[in-house]
């Protein structure tokens, strides 16, 4: 399995705009989440940590053997009245390049408190067995 990050800038080294309600043009940060991968007999297991995402928010997408993870962060501040602010408010991008040895019909994934579990369960070609030895 490889990792694509997504770079956020553009060729003018800012943030992608995003267009408000109000018609304005804002910017908004997008972050490349770290992940923790595990592997088991049975599966993989990817911990990434998404705060502020809910799970009406995130996007999981499986095409082309590209897994990609896209959650969305409103902002948690929307008055004026802000004087100072040292977290930075964003969305979450993340592809992974998955193998055929990943039976990605069974791909399923959670969210609980800002963490995101994914489940990658290989296929039966790809799991470990044992070998039989026979003697004459």
């Amino acid at each position: 399995m490889t990792t694509t990050k997504h770079n956020p800038k553009n060729g003018n080294g800012d943030s992608p705009s995003v267009h408000s309600g109000n018609g304005e043009e804002t910017y908004q940060a997008t972050f490349s989440p770290r992940f923790d991968i595990w592997e088991g007999d049975d599966e993989l297991v990817l911990y990434g940590d998404l705060p502020g995402v809910d799970p009406d928010s995130l996007d999981i997408a499986f095409e082309n053997r590209q897994l990609t993870i896209h959650g969305k962060v409103c902002n948690r501040h929307d008055d004026d009245r802000m004087l100072y602010s040292e977290y930075g408010v964003g969305d979450f991008h993340r592809t992974f390049t998955i193998g055929e040895a990943i039976d990605s019909e069974r791909i399923n994934a959670e969210l609980h408190d800002g963490v995101l579990t994914l489940h990658l369960p290989k296929s039966e070609q790809a799991k470990p067995r044992r070998i039989k030895v026979t003697a004459n």
